[in-house]
């Protein structure tokens, strides 16, 4: 008797264990696989001192694309701001991509502290290495006004 409880016993246990995920799910990138296909070039290649030296393109989302141009309009939100970033010697941006970040527009008040962006650092099997990364943010804060940034996107197009 005592063994068919000790079995039961162990049977639930190992039931229970094995409904249980072994990771929290995976955090989805926040721009599509196929991007190249509707995003658009708003900065050529050129160096990112702020990017681990990597060579960087940026690329604007459709909704993100008149916003980030006109600097005017307030970006919507879900509007997307992606940068490609490329080897240090790739100069032309021509090579293979290391990875990418982008930047989602949030509602405005939602998150101060992250500037009412979501900013991921995304590999190439894109794979969420970073969420809202201090780095991101605290380069991004000053780009907020001026003829060098609008709405925390740092530079001019």
């Amino acid at each position: 008797m005592t063994r068919s409880i000790n079995l039961l016993t162990a049977a639930l246990v190992l039931g229970l264990l094995s409904g249980c995920p072994d990771e929290d799910p995976e955090i989805e990138p926040d721009f599509p696989a196929d991007y190249e296909a509707s995003y658009v070039e708003v900065r050529d290649c050129r160096g990112s001192g702020d990017h681990d030296l990597n060579n960087i393109r940026i690329l604007a989302g459709p909704t993100a694309l008149e916003p980030y141009q006109g600097r005017v309009e307030p970006f919507p939100v879900d509007a997307v701001v992606l940068k490609e970033e490329y080897d240090f010697g790739d100069f032309d941006c021509t090579g293979p991509i290391k990875q990418w970040t982008v930047m989602r527009r949030l509602p405005d008040g939602s998150a101060p502290d992250t500037l009412d962006w979501a900013w991921q650092r995304v590999d190439l099997e894109r794979k969420v290495l970073d969420e809202d990364a201090p780095r991101c943010i605290g380069c991004h804060t000053g780009c907020g006004v001026g003829p060098e940034g609008y709405d925390g996107t740092c530079a001019m197009p």
